[in-house]
């Protein structure tokens, strides 16, 4: 259910209320592996300057959160995705997007509000799961309740990892993406 990622939409929204995230979930693959196939090296909160990604065990593989904005996690999908899948969710004021990988391919990408305009070498692989969460399939609902949580929701499905509050209140390996 798209609900059940709320809690993580709400973590990352202002007091405006416009969610700054950008987030992946990568199957099968440990936390510091992740790291690596971004080309980040793990190092302290004091090391860390402006930019940079968390990566938390979670079921079934890694969850990843950067900080700074870049969209690394989601361009690098296709990296993090060799070998396994991964699917990634951002969302900006000014941008959003989602992307699902398998073994290097891209598989589906897509922005929330705009799924009719997807693109990828199989795009409608995950139609079925977006039709259950509730997202805009044609472009004719003109107010999406709550596109963040469907996609990351997507992303679980999609990749079968599954992040629970309590893996998030949980230790990260951090590392900066400044030079990605």
């Amino acid at each position: 259910m798209a609900a059940s990622y709320g809690w993580l939409r709400e973590e990352f929204t202002d007091d405006m209320g416009e969610t700054w995230l950008s987030a992946g979930f990568v199957r099968d693959v440990s936390p510091g592996e992740a790291l690596r196939r971004m080309g980040v090296t793990p190092c302290s909160v004091a090391e860390l300057s402006v930019c940079g990604v968390a990566a938390y065990a979670a079921d079934g593989g890694t969850f990843l959160v950067e900080s700074g904005w870049m969209r690394a996690i989601h361009d690098q999908a296709p990296l993090l995705s060799a070998g396994t899948a991964a699917a990634a969710v951002f969302m900006t004021m000014k941008n959003d997007g989602f992307t699902y990988c398998v073994d290097g391919r891209s598989i589906t990408t897509f922005g929330l509000y705009a799924y009719s305009r997807r693109r990828g070498s199989d795009p409608d692989r995950l139609q079925a799961d977006v039709e259950t969460l509730g997202m805009d399939i044609a472009g004719e609902q003109p107010e999406i309740t709550d596109p963040v949580s469907s996609a990351l929701a997507l992303a679980e499905r999609a990749t079968g990892v599954h992040l629970s509050p309590a893996r998030y209140a949980g230790p990260a390996l951090i590392g900066s993406t400044d030079h990605l």
